[in-house]
């Protein structure tokens, strides 16, 4: 194999494409990258066996071949080469990098013990625009959990598409966060769940270039994400999610509405004196159109209030501060409307017309202050 290509364009591939080489499998073929020259175009994939990157490059190619090369050690020594142009070739397991001056010999790995990646047979696929992705992304990954300490099937993000409808629903057990869109579909219902992890790294090779669409094949324990000239292949979570239609309160005694930035910033206030390895609650009271917060832990005590239109029956509530600021920074509206159902239901927060998003979260039990 012999190739010569742009030293800062490899850069890049191989940066992009390394987040999905094994960090915690102690296997030399899967802490490599794998690379393919054809007739004229470089392929480099990383795969952990349950999450891959694949990308497409135009190279010169002089010898077509394979080789596996330690992602670490190819990455560091493309990222340190000065001159323009790079040229990688191999002899057996012997791989000669030379770049200007600069000439590395390191030993790669026999491109036939690299694992083959999982294939997706589906009959349609779907194409989104990039930032409408980013948007919901974005407004419901907060309330994916990060561990599988709960339930595994609540580290993923849940894609649900049925009749035009697209839903994108995150959970953890403490909150949830729903996000809707209509789109053009007309296909059968398409309802899968993607770990967080492959979501994350997703959306860091989008553009936010509309005329990359992003293109996605669905199987039934795998995906393929597929944008620009970059491949994202996972496997499925499977497992019994939420019904989260259920989880929502049906009797509402207090609706508030209120400025979504006000919100944050009354609640800010009170991050001194909550103590980091303490679930102190801040405590919120929705009366007289202000909502009211205080908290008191051993650090100190704090009270503040804001405006706000409230109507129904005066609330008291607690809250994990960083779990309610989530879902108002998530929040892309400049007012949003809270509904409570009490002090122990959860709180739901929604724009103030439409669906486009919902959040709930669960309420913290209170302790008397005095």
């Amino acid at each position: 194999m012999k190739f010569t290509c742009n030293t800062k364009e490899l850069s890049v591939a191989c940066n992009n494409v390394m987040r999905a080489v094994s960090t915690k499998v102690a296997i030399p073929t899967i802490e490599g990258i794998l690379i393919e020259c054809g007739s004229d175009t470089l392929s480099l994939t990383g795969y952990d066996f349950e999450f891959g990157i694949n990308t497409i490059l135009s190279v010169d190619v002089m010898e077509a071949g394979d080789i596996v090369i330690n992602a670490k050690v190819f990455c560091d020594i493309i990222a340190k080469l000065a001159d323009e142009f790079v040229t990688v070739e191999t002899n057996g397991t012997s791989v000669s990098i030379i770049s200007g001056a600069a000439k590395y010999n390191i030993t790669g790995i026999d491109a036939n013990d690299y694992p083959e990646l999982p294939s997706v047979n589906s009959s349609e696929s779907i194409q989104f625009d990039q930032s409408l992705i980013y948007s919901m992304v974005s407004q419901t990954i907060f309330a994916v959990a990060d561990s599988e300490s709960g339930k595994p099937v609540y580290t993923g993000l849940k894609f649900n598409i049925k009749d035009n409808d697209f839903t994108m629903i995150g959970v953890d057990g403490y909150r949830l966060a729903i996000r809707k869109e209509k789109i053009d579909y007309s296909g059968d219902e398409l309802d899968f769940i993607v770990p967080k992890k492959t979501i994350r790294e997703l959306i860091k090779l989008f553009d936010g270039d509309n005329e990359h669409k992003l293109e996605v094949n669905v199987g039934r324990r795998h995906i393929i994400f597929e944008i620009g000239n970059y491949s994202i292949i996972s496997r499925l979570l499977d497992g019994e999610f939420l019904d989260y239609r259920s989880a929502l309160p049906k009797a509402i005694s207090t609706t508030v509405l209120i400025n979504t930035q006000d919100a944050i910033n009354c609640i800010q206030r009170t991050q001194p004196v909550i103590e980091n390895n303490q679930k102190n609650p801040i405590r919120c009271m929705f009366d007289n159109d202000e909502m009211r917060v205080s908290t008191v832990s051993s650090l100190g005590r704090f009270v503040d209030h804001t405006h706000a239109n409230t109507s129904g029956e005066r609330v008291e509530i607690g809250f994990n501060s960083k779990f309610i600021l989530d879902a108002l920074g998530a929040s892309d509206t400049d007012e949003v409307r809270i509904e409570l159902a009490g002090p122990v239901s959860p709180v739901k927060i929604m724009p103030l017309q439409g669906e486009s998003f919902l959040f709930l979260v669960l309420p913290m039990r209170l302790r008397n202050e005095n």
